[in-house]
């Protein structure tokens, strides 16, 4: 049997802790990490993020088996999970740390989300603010982070997407 394939994806959109039990849910998804990039601090810890001060933003490392799942699965996922329409923030969050942006990891996950920006901003009233960035190194975040709504029997926090409605479909 030859061993699994795996890949890398990285998503920032707002509170980490939703973004990681959406993306956990996804066939295919082998494993998430919830933790900080795209910021100038080595080793940041939530309380430095959360400064607003380190240049990083919550987000997801999500290992897949692009065998199973696409990266364009997942950029469905990313976009749906949150508003990419507001500017660092999500919801009642405030702050660059809950930016909306995709860390890629390499040209092919580049154009994938060039595309999939452009067919959102296409369906959305208001233009999109996501970010793309090449992957900077990721620093995991503290345990208790870790699967988060999972560890309290939580299905999702109090405010979703769903429940949010200043997201415009046209």
């Amino acid at each position: 049997m030859a061993p699994m394939r795996t890949e890398t994806a990285t998503f920032a959109a707002g509170c980490f802790w939703q973004v990681e039990a959406d993306f956990r849910r996804v066939e295919g998804v082998t494993r998430t990490t919830v933790g900080y990039t795209g910021g100038t601090l080595d080793h940041p810890t939530y309380r430095e993020v959360c400064s607003d001060r380190t240049g990083h933003a919550e987000a997801v490392e999500v290992e897949f088996d692009p065998d199973r799942v696409s990266y364009d699965d997942l950029l469905r996922v990313f976009f749906s999970s949150h508003d990419p329409t507001q500017l660092n923030r999500q919801g009642p969050d405030v702050g660059t740390q809950y930016r909306s942006a995709i860390f890629v990891h390499d040209e092919a996950q580049e154009a994938a989300a060039r595309a999939s920006l452009e067919e959102v901003g296409r369906e959305l009233t208001r233009p999109v603010v996501t970010e793309i960035a090449p992957a900077a190194p990721f620093w995991p975040a503290e345990d208790y982070h870790q699967r988060y709504l999972e560890k309290r029997g939580l299905a999702s926090c109090t405010l979703t997407l769903r429940e949010n409605e200043a997201v415009e479909r046209t």
